[in-house]
């Protein structure tokens, strides 16, 4: 009975047919289980589900239409013995899986079918709104004439009064039918709701090709901090050429360990997505290996923290060989601890005596060739690391003293290099533009040669990865007489990028160098009249880059703590 079940082909115009819903109610009550079939559009079952008295778990299903702004092409039938309508189990799957449609068939007691429960997602359920928080439903009353579910251009049939969807309500409850008395317009519905879900967001042009986002926060910290970290990770996606479609901050005291954000939060962010036509989640915090995989399980879109995003500019931006070497290292040092791939075959690999057992997983071998390719890349950048200091010691030799510029990153460094010396480094308004170091020489007015070195920017909770990498670049830094300190007065977190650099020069074992602190972009100021007084809070000098008649007084500052160091 089970096989004739699974080997069925429906009506695509119909949930079930009459014939279907005897057999499902009679096996179901006579195994004591709730059965259950999913369903293609063209009616075809292609996976019949075998539950317990009270629930049914739906497995892996196929991706191929996972993404974007469109349901899976998959619905799910399933009969309940209890007399339960549809549940939150039921509306969660439907939310979670993006299934085209959520059926329940009442089963009475002498196992004959009861009336039938059906539930869609909403494409304008979050429309002109923040998302809220994931909660009941609405249920429309079509009349006798279809399967109208109150959607804005629905082709489902007649269009008889129906109860338009709240903001806050994800799914739309169709009104119960006797499965004798159901409606032949379930295509047309489904084609509805792709046709709304992608009209409320067409993916134009310019976004093709491009990973569309929605920026995710969880976050204890006030929600005004959240929201300047959300704004540097929006500059970050951007960067990186990722279409920013919306940010969601969830604010809560304890992170849950498994998903980071509640369930029902999830659920939204879902929801969002398919509105929007999003591919990809990027979370501000740091996630660990078992929390992406929570996440891509529940959501099926692919998952990236603030770090990979780092990383990924990184990779795209480095020019030189040791760029792409210290790169390479940390990006498979991140990598190292999420290679978490199963491998339940545990075949061998060899043969012979010594290849008998288990043998090497796939899993251990691409640790195993992950931390021989770490060591050579170690090697490698230990030997970049001595040239750099052969480079530096002919350098004493020739007593030229060494001035470096550091910064939040898209403080202006680089524009500020190319102002001071003439020279035509890539310089964009981007984060990590420059990552490469640069070095250049300055003449100052009284016939005295400097050196004038451009390092990475720094940015808050930069990798420990990208730290330790670049440590043979940063080092450059140890060796400089005086550190110029560059700051985008202009940006209105500009004393919490301060801190940052701070931060990171005291842990760089840096802070005991002399430092000059220059305020860059001073043109950007509409109002600059209370520059002066926070330069005299910090000791600053006021430029801006673009105009080389306010650098005079910094060369001049730059040589005084020069002269002062030297003598």
């Amino acid at each position: 009975m089970l096989e004739r079940l699974g080997r069925r082909r429906l009506d695509p115009d119909h949930i079930l047919t009459p014939e279907l819903a005897r057999a499902l109610s009679e096996l179901s009550r006579e195994t004591g289980r709730q059965l259950g079939l999913i369903i293609d559009r063209s009616g075809q079952v292609e996976i019949l589900l075998v539950g317990d008295h009270r629930s049914i778990m739906i497995p892996a299903l196929p991706q191929n239409r996972a993404t974007g702004a469109r349901l899976r092409g998959l619905r799910c039938l399933h009969t309940h013995l209890g007399g339960e309508k549809l549940t939150q189990d039921d509306f969660m799957d439907l939310l979670f899986l993006r299934l085209d449609l959520m059926s329940v068939l009442e089963v009475d007691a002498e196992g004959r079918p009861g009336k039938l429960h059906s539930a869609h997602l909403n494409p304008g359920a979050m429309a002109d709104q923040e998302p809220g928080a994931v909660g009941g439903a609405v249920v429309a009353d079509a009349g006798a004439g279809g399967l109208d579910s109150g959607v804005a251009g629905s082709a489902a049939g007649t269009h008889a009064k129906a109860t338009v969807p709240t903001a806050a309500n994800p799914w739309l409850v169709l009104p119960p039918r006797q499965v004798s008395r159901q409606p032949d317009q379930l295509r047309e519905l489904i084609a509805s709701l792709e046709a709304e879900f992608s009209r409320r967001r067409p993916v134009r042009e310019v976004d093709r090709g491009r990973d569309r986002a929605i920026l995710v926060s969880v976050s204890s910290e006030p929600k005004s901090r959240a929201a300047e970290s959300m704004a540097e990770l929006k500059e970050l996606a951007s960067s990186a050429g990722v279409v920013v479609l919306d940010e969601v901050i969830q604010r809560r005291d304890k992170i849950n360990p498994r998903l980071i954000l509640g369930r029902g939060k999830l659920g939204e962010i879902m929801l969002l997505a398919l509105q929007t036509g999003a591919n990809l989640l990027i979370f501000d915090q740091e996630l660990n290996p078992s929390q992406v995989r929570s996440i891509t399980d529940h959501s099926e879109l692919r998952v990236i923290d603030r770090t990979q995003l780092i990383l990924d500019i990184f990779a795209r931006r480095a020019l030189s060989r040791e760029g792409r070497l210290q790169i390479e290292m940390a990006q498979l040092k991140y990598l190292l601890p999420r290679l978490g791939a199963r491998d339940d075959a545990l075949s061998r690999l060899t043969g012979g005596i010594g290849g008998r057992g288990p043998g090497e997983t796939r899993l251990e071998i691409d640790r195993r060739r992950t931390r021989d390719r770490l060591t050579k890349l170690a090697a490698k950048l230990k030997a970049v690391s001595r040239e750099r200091y052969q480079r530096r010691e002919r350098r004493r030799k020739k007593e030229i003293p060494v001035l470096s510029l550091v910064g939040y990153t898209n403080a202006g460094k680089s524009t500020l290099l190319n102002a001071l010396t003439g020279s035509d480094i890539l310089a964009e308004d981007q984060l990590f533009a420059t990552l490469d170091p640069t070095s250049r020489r300055l003449r100052f007015p009284e016939e005295m040669e400097v050196i004038i070195t451009d390092t990475v920017g720094f940015i808050r909770h930069l990798p420990e990865e990208l730290l330790q990498a670049f440590k043979a670049t940063l080092e450059e830094l140890g060796e400089a007489d005086v550190l110029i300190h560059v700051v985008d007065i202009s940006n209105p977190r500009f004393a919490d990028h301060i801190k940052v650099v701070e931060e990171l020069l005291r842990e760089l074992e840096l802070d005991r160098l002399p430092r000059l602190t220059v305020f860059n972009k001073v043109d950007l100021l509409t109002d600059p009249s209370w520059v002066t007084e926070e330069a005299a809070r910090y000791d600053a000098v006021v430029v801006s880059a673009l105009d080389r008649a306010t650098l005079p007084p910094l060369l001049e500052k730059a040589r005084q703590a020069v002269l002062k160091t030297w003598s």
